[in-house]
């Protein structure tokens, strides 16, 4: 069993809100728009992250994390990319590899907005955490967390942090 918070949209900021719920899970997922190596850096020093750059992240965040991450935890095939659409309206440069060969679970950043869907169509869950950061058009401050456990994902969580304005 794994336990995952998942947070996009940092947009370099970090603060002990975050880091708080960082302490009590087994990996951290970011799906992008980091920001800062700092960001992931200071996640790193507490668990395990995989991430994946976003637009508005740099050179120096984009030679050290993929566009896409895909991969398999406790049975779960995962996608994370940070520009990825929704379901029914996926973004072109992954719909045709998601109708081919669809993960269990689609993870996608960028519209700061937290959405968490099942794609019949596709026989997918498709997760936004929405966005941690201060930056956007977000009002609430949002992160995701769940367990993975042999080939099941439970005890989805929506965690509101503190309002930005």
């Amino acid at each position: 069993m794994k336990k995952i918070l998942l947070l996009s949209d940092t947009h370099g900021f970090i603060d002990k809100s975050i880091l708080k719920y960082i302490k009590n899970t087994d990996e951290v997922w970011h799906a992008g728009d980091i920001g800062n190596l700092s960001i992931t850096d200071e996640i790193e020093k507490l668990k395990p992250l995989r991430a994946v750059y976003g637009n508005i992240d740099n050179k120096s965040i984009r030679v050290e994390f993929p566009l896409d991450n895909i991969f398999i935890i406790e049975g779960i095939k995962v996608w994370i990319t940070h520009i990825g659409g929704h379901p029914f309206k996926y973004n072109s440069r992954v719909k045709e590899k998601l109708i081919e060969n669809p993960p269990n679970l689609f993870v996608s950043g960028h519209s700061h907005i937290l959405k968490v869907q099942f794609d019949k169509k596709l026989n997918l869950l498709y997760m936004n955490p929405g966005a941690a950061g201060k930056h956007g058009i977000h009002k609430v401050r949002t992160l995701l967390r769940f367990e993975i456990d042999k080939g099941n994902i439970k005890k989805l969580e929506v965690i509101e942090l503190e309002k930005r304005y």
